[in-house]
């Protein structure tokens, strides 16, 4: 099973910045993708298709939406759904995010609607969960991934394929702040996940990758792709620079 390494681009970059990050980043894997990697870049939705036309430089990569509302159309100003951002190219949704759960205030329900929506519209999710400083310290951990998990999936279209869905970890306190979870953390993390994976999903648990999200780096990457249960990495500003990012998908 291929490892996802997705890189979220946030609120940076214009249409000329894009292709320039994405024609670099061809440069530095010689166009082609590592056979045991999945890399998907997640771009503001400004330049989605820009992204979409650059990225066919680089066989396989895949581009994904940083959100998408659970409705094909209507009355949703400044919305947008699974159909435009499958018509500009992107074949991948991110659903959960933590800035939006906790700058947007995005609810537990809200999350739900987006995943089921998107996967039933033809997209592949990668759901973001996590706990916040508070609530880790506080002994909450289980009960905040557990909590956010089944809320995310409990209304999944069925049949599925477990390659469609993807859960990323991302400890809210180590996202754009330096911090990385410990290997203790990312490992107990990711097997309470895998834990309410297998009570959700079922026979297909393991076929489900999950990734570690937070403060990812070339200078730790490899490591925490080594633990146990980690099938990839969500990056943020590490993934804003070729170099960087090409450093991380070769790790």
């Amino acid at each position: 099973m291929q490892q996802i390494i997705a890189a979220n681009w946030k609120m940076f970059k214009n249409a000329t910045e894009a292709r320039s990050m994405i024609s670099e980043l061809s440069k530095e894997l010689n166009g082609k993708i590592p056979e045991n990697r999945k890399v998907i870049i997640f771009p503001p939705f400004t330049v989605l298709e820009a992204s979409f036309e650059a990225g066919k430089e680089i066989d396989g990569l895949c581009i994904g939406a940083q959100d998408v509302f659970p409705a094909q159309e209507g009355a949703y100003t400044g919305e947008i759904s699974p159909q435009m951002v499958k018509d500009c190219g992107a074949t991948w949704a991110l659903t959960g995010h933590s800035e939006r759960r906790h700058v947007i205030g995005e609810s537990d329900t809200l999350v739900a609607q987006k995943t089921s929506f998107a996967l039933a519209s033809g997209l592949d999710v990668i759901v973001c969960i996590g706990e916040t400083l508070e609530q880790r310290e506080a002994g909450e951990l289980y009960d905040v991934l557990a909590r956010q998990l089944h809320a995310a999936l409990v209304k999944l279209p069925t049949p599925l394929n477990p390659e469609c869905i993807v859960i990323a970890y991302e400890p809210v306190w180590a996202i754009g702040t330096g911090k990385t979870a410990s290997t203790y953390d990312i490992i107990e993390a990711h097997a309470i996940i895998r834990e309410h994976l297998k009570n959700i999903i079922g026979v297909s648990v393991f076929e489900t990758r999950i990734l570690y999200g937070g403060s990812v780096k070339p200078e730790n990457a490899s490591e925490i792709l080594s633990l146990d249960n980690v099938d990839g990495l969500l990056v943020g500003g590490a993934s804003l620079k070729a170099d960087s990012f090409a450093k991380i998908l070769l790790a």
